[in-house]
């Protein structure tokens, strides 16, 4: 797919959640082949408050999905820590399944809801 598909299809996404949920925070997620990484924004006051990424943390674990599971248990415990519990799932251009699915699951599992 060209990068106006992946453009067009992350701005659909991202303007119906914006219409649906004014009063939450978005959690926004980038998935590359060998990384992940995700960040809480204040879309009003156009600020990060929480992010999170497998580049900073070196880790043990070589696969991808145990890899994203820690990237997302250390995103919700500095959430919890800020005191933000509901966030608006961002995907971008990503499909719901897979790595981006088990990302969402494990977030739920850490306390924020969305």
């Amino acid at each position: 797919m060209s990068k106006k598909i992946h453009k067009k299809r992350a701005q659909r996404i991202r303007n119906k959640l914006k219409t649906f949920s004014t009063d939450r925070f978005r959690l926004t997620v980038f998935r590359s082949s060998r990384n992940i990484s995700a960040q809480i924004i204040d879309d009003i006051n156009k600020t990060t408050l929480v992010s999170a990424s497998s580049n900073t943390k070196k880790s043990e674990n070589k696969k991808k999905s145990d890899i994203t599971i820690n990237v997302a248990q250390t995103l919700a415990k500095k959430a919890i820590e800020k005191k933000i519990k509901k966030v608006y799932f961002d995907r971008g251009r990503y499909k719901y399944h897979g790595r981006i699915k088990s990302f969402a699951d494990e977030l739920r599992k850490g306390g924020l809801e969305f």
